[in-house]
């Protein structure tokens, strides 16, 4: 075995386990912020500037996650 070569055993117990959870919750966050809040501001009577603010900082969280 080589030094670039590495046992598949060593690579599976290395991988980062947290990936998946945090996909999912900025999916979610973007699906609340394109789909979501624009339905519930139209349903609420929010205006467009306030819906947008809510929108952007939807994305930004998503982002951070």
């Amino acid at each position: 075995m080589t030094v670039n070569q590495v046992p598949m055993s060593q690579t599976l117990e290395q991988a980062p386990a947290k990936p998946l959870p945090s996909l999912l919750a900025g999916a979610g966050l973007t699906l609340a912020s394109l789909i979501l809040l624009p339905a519930l501001a139209q349903r609420v009577g929010m205006g467009p500037a306030l819906t947008g603010a809510l929108r952007a900082a939807l994305m930004k969280a998503s982002h951070k996650v």
